[in-house]
């Protein structure tokens, strides 16, 4: 089945967190359809690949940029939307920087929960607030997509302070969405499942041995793992005006796992 083609030529889209994993691909798929990609992420170069997000949209019909960002700091966020500002403001905000570490909860420290609280949680809030701000202050009002999880809702063992984050975006996602709405702009999440990709160190290795053994498929009912091109066409949709009557929702993509 052929990919549904968007246009998205003359569209800013800001991603925190591109330079890797899902981010990545969901800029790559952005970039493919014409848009300027903002990449807003700690590090330029990437975790689980050569060629830096902004230089890989280079060769296609979008364009890439790369802005140093801790979304931890709203100054940062707000230097982040001033980029865009200088492409004609915020058309999507993709808050999508997040932070793992798998520890039982009896073994999680303060400074550990503070700080995946820090950037998932506090990042996602503030993001969605500067693009908001962005959207209304230029009168042109647009799509905000928050990187949930399948954590906003089922809890997982070993992962109680990632969870409370994802928990956390959920309502962010819904609380803004009904706090926005009469400005027209949209905010929305996607909650991606067991996705092989790089998101804590040693990650991708350890899920590309999950995937190679089976141990990823036996609770997905669509019997396979997922891959970040199984997740990227849900921000595509989401920022498009065939979701124009979509807000406040959670969009899971994870093969079914949230119904088993």
């Amino acid at each position: 089945m052929a990919s549904p083609r968007y246009d998205y030529e003359q569209t800013t889209v800001v991603i925190t967190g591109a330079s890797s994993g899902i981010g990545r691909e969901i800029a790559r798929r952005f970039g493919e359809c014409g848009a300027t990609v903002i990449n807003g992420d700690l590090e330029r170069e990437p975790k689980d690949a050569d060629v830096p997000t902004d230089e890989l949209l280079e060769d296609g019909p979008g364009d890439g940029v790369y802005v140093e960002t801790d979304v931890t700091d709203r100054g940062d966020l707000e230097a982040l939307v001033d980029a865009a500002r200088e492409r004609g403001g915020v058309d999507v905000m993709i808050n999508n920087a997040g932070l793992q570490i798998p520890k039982p909860m009896a073994e999680v420290t303060p400074e550990e929960f503070d700080r995946i609280h820090a950037v998932n949680s506090r990042g996602a809030f503030f993001g969605t607030q500067v693009a908001a701000e962005d959207m209304i202050e230029r009168d042109d009002p647009g799509a905000i997509i928050n990187t949930a999880s399948i954590s906003s809702n089922l809890a997982q063992f070993g992962q109680v302070q990632y969870d409370s984050t994802k928990g956390s975006v959920r309502m962010i996602t819904r609380g803004s969405a009904l706090e926005y709405a009469e400005e027209g702009i949209r905010v929305n999440g996607v909650a991606p499942g067991q996705i092989a990709t790089e998101f804590t160190e040693g990650w991708s290795e350890r899920a590309r041995e999950q995937a190679a053994n089976d141990e990823l498929l036996k609770p997905v009912p669509l019997g396979r793992a997922g891959t970040p091109e199984d997740v990227a066409g849900a921000y595509l949709f989401l920022a498009s005006d065939d979701a124009a009557y979509v807000a406040g929702e959670l969009l899971h993509v994870d093969g079914g796992w949230q119904i088993c």
